[in-house]
């Protein structure tokens, strides 16, 4: 890949607000680094989109959830002298119990994925980033960030890290030339529900966005240089109404509404 134009890595790229990511930034004209564990989606995407855009797409395979595989990644970056304008940090999965029954190495691979490769990653390549004056990080949260989850306790609280991590590092990054961003989306229609054992919750059919509002949303922010985005005004107003609810009574709320069929 040796194209001048602007790259972006996305991870979890293969499917969802990963997928729509990769079709908004090719719209840009930018070449991409697909990464995720399935390979012919990817590369399915991949070849759409060259096609379509005109655009490189290179394909890597892999499981961030995997102790080391963030460090595995930016090796195979640099080893294919492969820089990396801009990051979108999408990768991640839930699980639905409560937290002493959830099987232990599930959860410390969520947490590997949806925190540590996150942190991992923006630490490896922002510097460069910083170095050029150029390029940004788009971090996926969730409106789930803003409040504790029973029956999701460790997915929540990786996205309450999410969401607080980048709004730091913004702050640090003022006045470089580097952006970051944190989208944080409600429900989605993608695969997220069924791989965290969630199903279709009543108010899930009614509220829920497709994967694309969302994309949409988040890589709209990001070129404007936002902080953070919540997308739908039904999810700006569920934030909204945890910060005016007394903290005792937020997590039975969110339990409810978790565990409502």
């Amino acid at each position: 890949m040796n194209s001048k134009r602007e790259r972006v890595l996305i991870t979890g790229a293969s499917a969802g607000i990963g997928a729509s990511f990769a079709r908004l930034f090719a719209q840009d004209g930018s070449d991409l680094v697909l990464v995720a564990r399935r390979e012919d989606r990817l590369r399915a995407l991949a070849h759409e989109l060259e096609a379509t855009h005109g655009i490189q797409a290179c394909v890597i395979v892999q499981d961030l959830s995997e102790p080391g595989s963030a460090a595995a990644l930016v090796e195979r970056l640099t080893r294919d002298e492969i820089a990396v304008d801009v990051v979108v940090n999408n990768a991640g999965f839930g699980a639905t119990g409560p937290f002493a029954d959830l099987d232990l190495e599930r959860q410390l691979a969520m947490i590997r994925l949806n925190v540590l490769t996150l942190a991992e990653l923006t630490h490896r390549l922002l510097p460069p980033m910083r170095r050029r004056g150029r390029g940004g990080v788009l971090n996926v949260a969730s409106t789930a960030g803003f409040q504790p989850g029973p029956t999701m306790a460790v997915y929540y609280a990786t996205k309450a890290f999410v969401l607080h991590f980048t709004e730091a590092v913004r702050e640090e990054l003022l006045g470089t030339g580097v952006s970051i961003t944190a989208l944080c989306p409600g429900p989605t229609w993608t695969e997220f529900m069924d791989v965290a054992g969630l199903g279709h919750p009543p108010l899930f059919d009614l509220f829920a966005m497709k994967p694309d509002r969302a994309a949409r949303a988040g890589h709209r922010a990001f070129r404007k240089g936002k902080p953070v985005v919540v997308p739908g005004i039904i999810n700006k107003l569920g934030t909204i109404m945890v910060r005016m609810t007394p903290r005792r009574l937020v997590p039975k709320a969110v339990r409810r509404v978790i565990t409502e069929r």
